[in-house]
């Protein structure tokens, strides 16, 4: 039992000696914060894309809402043709509502899937070219490390770039008008940064015909 607490005491003894060294190096260390979400999305372009997304799913909820009510309807009237059809009839209009059902859960997931690609689409650019401002801003101002501000619990505000980048992002010479622009399609960029099509209910099958 000897030889492992004797490896275990160098261990300790090595973690003591480096410890003080370790502490000066990281207090040398210059270390920035910045909120990429927000480098991305508040600049101009991200405005505007968000902006395009918002139209985009505006769009494609309209016709989720259109076909759930549609269904709607055909549900209830399904239930009052309960007394007049006969079974068979009856049991297959229950399965032809149901696969319209599915239909439309379907049509959900896939108009998802097209507001996500069409948003990286949209995004991808922007983010490129804030991840390049940033590298050039931790370079130009001798930044050791600069970290993704919701990755960290807590950061001193005079650490956060993130206004900075975005006017490098922007490029600083946005005009009066473009700032009366800019304030518009924020308010829309921040009802969009959630913004994604409600999904349908869950179908509600008509009871069977006894």
């Amino acid at each position: 039992m000897r030889p492992p607490r004797l490896c275990l005491l160098t261990l300790l003894t090595s973690v003591l000696i480096a410890g003080p060294f370790a502490s000066t190096a990281l207090a040398e260390q210059r270390i920035a914060v910045v909120d990429t979400q927000r480098a991305i999305m508040e600049t101009e372009e991200g405005l505007r894309a968000q902006a395009t997304l918002r139209k985009l799913f505006d769009s494609k909820q309209r016709e989720l809402d259109k076909k759930q009510e549609d269904l709607q309807k055909q549900r209830e009237d399904i239930e009052k043709q309960r007394s007049v059809l006969s079974a068979d009839a009856w049991q297959k209009r229950v399965e032809s509502w149901q696969r319209d059902m599915t239909q439309l859960q379907a049509t959900f997931v896939e108009y998802n899937k097209d507001l996500q690609k069409k948003q990286g689409e949209l995004t991808q650019p922007i983010f490129q070219r804030a991840m390049g401002v940033i590298r050039r801003l931790a370079t130009s101002e001798g930044y050791d490390l600069v970290v993704d501000k919701q990755a960290v619990p807590y950061a001193r505000g005079d650490l956060d770039l993130t206004d900075k980048v975005i006017q490098m992002v922007n490029g600083g010479t946005a005009s009066a008008a473009e700032g009366a622009t800019t304030s518009e399609a924020k308010k829309s960029a921040t009802e969009a940064k959630s913004a994604k099509p409600a999904k349908p209910a869950g179908p509600v099958v008509p009871a069977p015909k006894r």
